[in-house]
């Protein structure tokens, strides 16, 4: 049996919420490898929705689910987040969630340096949440950061805070902000500590402990490939890499240990917030979709960007991620459509060319190069295998397999956990 990776193969929002879901109640464990609270997952199980952003998605099923060391934490929102499903009736306890006590935690001084720059940005705005995830990973990067392990030793902080305000202070002063003041943030710390520590532990050796008993691990990223800080339409990605090498790293297991590449990709194209969008529709098409998929950010509730499907992206996503197959969604948004286009190739500067290119002003020029296919009138809506579906949607995911050169493991036919085509099933690859 294998272990299984889930990544995003778009700009994020495809759908990974239910598909972890689905996968996470065959597992015995579910770790968040990279990313922060700027994550939304939505789970709709027998009909109640559950709204994620930190927690990872195993944790409504029972499931053990960990907090891995690549992710940045925000310990306010883990308590919010916590309590809010709690209301919910969902049982959560230190048996059942583990937090990598070398987590960085996202602090309000990373909150008030994001909101600063990107007001302060103009037309250079990038379109973060504001949630503080960039300057938290900035700030482990240059080894000033503040750890889950820290909040069990606050009384020795002072040479970390020094660190950390000698660095912020001065940034602030450039926004004309006064310094930070350590003395709040040192009791908003001791407030938290108790609540966070109850689930701190080295994640990395309860990870290595299930894996030798054999049990299944599933590893949740978050966000998208395209917003990798590497491989996406950089400036306008996130802060990490949220490609499937950093399940490895970000987890404290080996890349031996990834198992089966489940890249998530929906069956047209979204993205939020700033950056190139080569098949985005500004028409009536491009509104009917959104309004169909119901394209609106789980976590800031912004209205998202909607185009036709590309395949361009997708099989870069793929190539880089290593994708061993698809999980395709929202298929059902497109019924009722009597023509579908699928982006095939871009053109930039009179030339073809079959890759989404590194710089940003060309990102912005490439032109798509469609082809057209026949829709279909009838529902997809709840389909559980290949024999629900209309002949043209068997058609277009056959045809979607082929352009970005990796087969399709699962098709989901809506929110529903059930309403899954299995193909091929990743615990048994």
């Amino acid at each position: 049996m294998a272990n299984v990776t889930v990544i995003g193969a778009q700009w994020g929002d495809e759908g990974k919420g239910k598909i972890v879901d689905w996968l996470a109640s065959r597992a015995d464990a579910v770790v968040r490898f990279q990313g922060g609270h700027n994550a939304g997952h939505t789970l709709v199980i027998d009909g109640n929705v559950y709204k994620l952003s930190l927690l990872p998605s195993g944790i409504v099923s029972g499931t053990m689910s960990m907090i891995g060391n690549g992710v940045v934490l925000d310990p306010w929102a883990l308590r919010d987040e916590v309590l809010k499903l709690e209301g919910q009736g969902v049982a959560i306890n230190d048996d059942n969630l583990a937090v990598a006590d070398n987590c960085p935690l996202i602090l309000p001084v990373h909150r008030d340096l994001d909101g600063l720059r990107e007001t302060a940005a103009g037309s250079g705005k990038i379109g973060t949440t504001g949630r503080g995830i960039g300057p938290a990973y900035e700030d482990k990067v240059g080894r000033r950061a503040i750890r889950v392990c820290d909040l069990a030793h606050l009384d020795s902080l002072e040479p970390q805070l020094d660190r950390l305000c000698a660095h912020h202070d001065a940034l602030r002063a450039g926004f004309d902000q006064p310094p930070v003041d350590r003395g709040a943030l040192l009791a908003e710390l001791k407030e938290i500590a108790p609540f966070v520590l109850r689930f701190a532990q080295p994640v990395w050796k309860r990870l290595k402990k299930v894996r030798k008993a054999g049990a299944r691990i599933l590893f949740e990223g978050a966000q998208g490939v395209l917003l990798d800080v590497d491989h996406g339409t950089y400036p306008f990605v996130t802060s990490s890499n949220t490609v499937s090498g950093t399940a490895a790293s970000g987890s404290g297991l080996g890349p031996n240990a990834t198992g089966f590449v489940l890249g998530i990709v929906k069956a047209y194209t979204t993205r939020v917030g700033s950056g190139p969008f080569p098949t985005e529709l500004e028409d009536e098409i491009g509104q009917t979709l959104g309004e169909k998929g119901h394209e609106f950010g789980v976590v800031t509730g912004r209205k998202r960007r909607v185009g036709w499907f590309d395949a361009v992206i997708v099989r870069q996503s793929c190539a880089i991620s290593g994708v061993t197959g698809i999980a395709l969604t929202k298929i059902d948004v497109l019924d009722g459509f009597e023509t579908i286009k699928i982006c095939t190739g871009y053109r930039l500067n009179g030339n073809v060319i079959d890759y989404l290119p590194s710089h940003a002003g060309d990102q912005a020029a490439v032109e798509p190069i469609y082809e057209e296919m026949d829709g279909w009138s009838e529902s997809t809506a709840g389909a559980r295998s290949y024999a629900d579906l209309p002949a043209n949607a068997v058609k277009y995911v056959q045809r979607i397999q082929e352009l970005i050169e990796t087969p399709v493991a699962l098709v989901s036919t809506s929110p529903e956990r059930d309403d899954t085509i299995l193909v091929r099933d990743p615990f048994e690859d």
